[in-house]
């Protein structure tokens, strides 16, 4: 009874605590590489859940059926060669499941590692992620303006992050878009998301790299192309320029709060020259961001004399 009653008490404890929960972000997708993330892992919870479900009950009808007899101290039970289809059956059902979440899985790598399928038609929207300790610096050349701590990003295109680090590797990460990438010093890692809704989310550093890793996070905002082009236009209009001097500073250890700048530390910083990413070259007809970045450059000098 006493059995009973402390597991009566322990469901209801957690069903009360998980009443005040908001749904897991990654359960609750905005884009298209999110969704499918998502979809993988009700898939497979469901199918650990029905293979948990089956084995319990397995369990319980051996233990009811065979269980200890009033038989005789001296009885013998038979010998028992062995059952090839128990033994088939065990061994040929987790072959078939990890198969089919190996196949599932190589299927949904490619889908999440390539740009957005629905946004296929689109050219992308390239951003320069990168950290340093504890910050994130957004870097969008075909701008030329640079924030610190904070992402815009226009809905119904598909972003392409160029991620690295000027510290140790941190991992970026914005849950309802699609799952996590390492940046690292001397290399360049290629992520694509896509957000379909505009909304706010929450992205982070999920990787440990030192005692400011708990608020190395940054907040996105998702908003429509216009919307989105209105803010550019603000930017270039109110924010101050991003210097070499200022750079330097922002990238001592320490953390700060969200900022604006015109231009971007890629003309006197720019990313690590390898690309570990398929699509390393400019294809054709895509913009080569640091040939962009010194016409933009002297375009302002020459507005300046």
């Amino acid at each position: 009874m006493k059995v009973k009653s402390a597991l009566l008490l322990l469901v209801l404890t957690i069903a009360t605590v998980l009443t005040g929960c908001e749904p897991l972000m990654v359960l609750d997708p905005k884009g298209p590489q999110a969704e499918r993330q998502a979809h993988d892992i009700l898939l497979s919870i469901g199918i650990m859940s029905f293979i948990v479900i089956v084995v319990f009950a397995i369990l319980i009808y051996v233990l009811i059926k065979y269980r200890a007899s009033k038989a005789s101290p001296d009885y013998e039970p038979p010998h028992i060669e062995g059952n090839k289809w128990v033994e088939l059956i065990c061994v040929g059902i987790p072959v078939i499941i990890v198969t089919y979440f190996s196949i599932v899985s190589v299927q949904s790598n490619n889908i999440v590692e390539a740009k957005p399928i629905k946004y296929q038609d689109k050219d992308p929207l390239v951003i320069y992620a990168s950290s340093s300790d504890w910050k994130w610096h957004f870097s969008y050349p075909e701008q030329n303006i640079e924030t610190v701590n904070y992402l815009y990003i226009p809905t119904d295109r598909p972003i392409e992050f160029k991620l690295y680090s000027y510290g140790p590797i941190t991992s970026f990460w914005i849950p309802q878009l699609g799952g996590q990438k390492y940046a690292m010093s001397d290399m360049v890692t290629t992520l694509h998301l896509a957000a379909d809704e505009p909304g706010e989310m929450m992205g982070r550093n999920a990787n440990f790299s030192g005692k400011g890793t708990a608020e190395n996070t940054f907040n996105v905002t998702a908003m429509s192309e216009k919307d989105f082009d209105k803010w550019v236009k603000d930017v270039k209009k109110t924010a101050k320029p991003l210097s070499e001097k200022k750079f330097d500073e922002l990238l001592k250890p320490g953390h700060l709060g969200q900022m604006t700048f015109t231009g971007t530390h890629l003309k006197f910083s720019p990313a690590p020259e390898h690309d570990h990413s398929p699509s390393a070259k400019p294809e054709e007809g895509q913009t080569d961001h640091s040939k962009m970045e010194m016409d933009m450059d002297m375009s302002d000098h020459q507005n300046h004399e």
